[in-house]
């Protein structure tokens, strides 16, 4: 399951700077979560 950055703002409260993850890649629920970070 991928999730946008959209996705991503509804699920957490953190905001720009604080929000340190720009891309799901791969979500298995209670299991394991691959995420990209832009720098």
């Amino acid at each position: 399951m991928e999730l946008s950055i959209q996705d991503i703002q509804k699920i957490i409260p953190h905001r720009f700077p604080f929000l340190l993850i720009d891309r799901v890649v791969d979500l298995v629920p209670n299991e394991k979560l691959v995420a990209v970070k832009n720098v």
